[in-house]
């Protein structure tokens, strides 16, 4: 059976490829590029854990916008638009990681230790927290896991109204029952400990 892939282009070729109009003035691609994708990569790196991954979410949300120059003209969606994608697919990449985790354990994959440094239990006892509350975002909603990522990168009300297409009175509230229903399931799957 012979596989034909057609419609492919090497990175370095659609980089050098789109359109003037996309390089040229604030609004273009690199512009947001430049203003995003530091933050970007600082809320991922948080949830994943793991910043090369977070680099490659945050590399291909701005891929997806560079196919997207609809999204470009219109100024001002922009931002909500790059933080959606990007909480979304952190979330989906939480989910996987979440998933072979639990397979994994499920198998009987044991972890092997190797004798560390003193100090070195604090930094354990600190991953073993993390992947505890990573476990628990991704259980939750997809959007309360956005809201909880959204905020935690820094993001103020209204940019999250914004980012997640609600009023934002409401960011609050919602921001409120998030953060219940994640200490909840925290609680009920881990204990008291936080």
């Amino acid at each position: 059976m012979r596989v034909v892939i057609r419609d492919v282009q090497p990175a370095e070729e659609i980089a050098w490829t789109a359109p003037e109009a996309m390089r040229a003035h604030p609004g273009s691609l690199e512009a947001v590029f430049r203003e995003h994708y530091p933050r970007m990569v600082g809320m991922l790196a948080r949830l994943t854990g793991d910043r090369p991954h977070a680099e490659d979410i945050a590399a291909d949300v701005f891929c997806k916008l560079a196919r997207r120059p609809a999204i470009l003209r219109a100024a001002t969606d922009v931002t909500a638009w790059v933080y959606r994608v990007a909480a979304n697919a952190g979330v989906d990449a939480l989910r996987v990681s979440a998933r072979r985790r639990r397979r994994e354990q499920a198998a009987g994959v044991e972890r092997i230790r190797v004798e560390s440094p003193p100090g070195a239990l604090e930094e354990i006892l600190r991953q073993e927290r993390r992947a505890r509350v990573r476990d628990v975002l991704a259980d939750l909603k997809p959007r309360e896991a956005q809201l909880l990522l959204l905020r935690s990168g820094g993001m103020a009300y209204k940019e999250l109204a914004r980012t997640l297409g609600v009023a934002a009175g409401s960011v609050g509230t919602l921001l409120a029952r998030a953060e219940a229903e994640f200490e909840r399931r925290y609680r009920a799957r881990f204990g008291e400990e936080k």
